[in-house]
């Protein structure tokens, strides 16, 4: 599944075809509502800036996976945030679930 906004570039016939041909569930926001996807596009900021911009570009598909599931793991158990109370999200999700 993909969560995008109703931007132009997301309700093309292109864009929803090539996700029909690969099986992938395409999910949109609520028209309107800029806020839904707020979380998303603040993690995805931060991913890109603190992340990808501090990588050598990906040359391949292969490549760009291992810098992602990387940046994944960095950000769920190295990066320490102060809206988490100085923890990592893997932390904090543990004080919060035990």
């Amino acid at each position: 599944m993909i969560h995008t906004d109703r931007g132009a570039a997301y309700t093309s016939t292109n864009y929803n075809e090539a996700f029909r041909q690969e099986k992938v569930r395409h999910s949109l926001s609520a028209p309107g509502t800029p806020a839904d996807n707020a979380v998303m596009e603040h993690w995805w900021a931060d991913f890109k800036s603190i992340w990808l911009e501090h990588r050598p570009k990906a040359q391949t598909l292969a490549e760009l996976q291992e810098q992602v599931r990387a940046g994944i793991m960095y950000f769920t158990n190295q990066f320490i945030s102060a809206k988490r109370n100085d923890q990592t999200v893997a932390e904090y999700y543990h004080d919060l679930v035990g």
